[in-house]
């Protein structure tokens, strides 16, 4: 699975994620998830999911709505949102936010694009 990193929110720079350096700014941000971010990044890059159930093997509490995987980090404290491709084995971190942020559904924009 290749991880890209692309966002539309004004605080966060797009950064391929095989680096890392998107998800360091995440974490930079948000220090509490780190370490079940980079859990996340480890599992996630080696996947080869084809839809949710294979997500779900690995991560249970995984939501797909339209093109877009939310994953629980944090004991539910915040939202990791993922646009899926898996026809090309590839994740778009788009963004992790707050329970406030989204309930905005501000990145249900995503789950429609594509």
């Amino acid at each position: 699975m290749r991880l890209h990193w692309c966002s539309h929110f004004d605080n966060i720079i797009a950064v391929n994620v095989i680096t890392k350096t998107g998800l360091r700014r995440l974490i930079g941000k948000h220090p509490q998830a780190e370490d079940e971010l980079l859990v996340w990044y480890k599992t996630a890059r080696r996947a080869a999911w084809k839809n949710l159930a294979d997500v779900r093997n690995s991560f249970p509490t995984a939501d797909l709505v339209g093109k877009v995987l939310v994953f629980n980090v944090c004991h539910n404290d915040l939202r990791l949102i993922v646009v899926e491709a898996f026809q090309y084995q590839r994740l778009f971190v788009k963004a992790l936010l707050t329970h406030k942020e989204y309930d905005r559904k501000e990145w249900m924009q995503w789950a429609r694009q594509h």
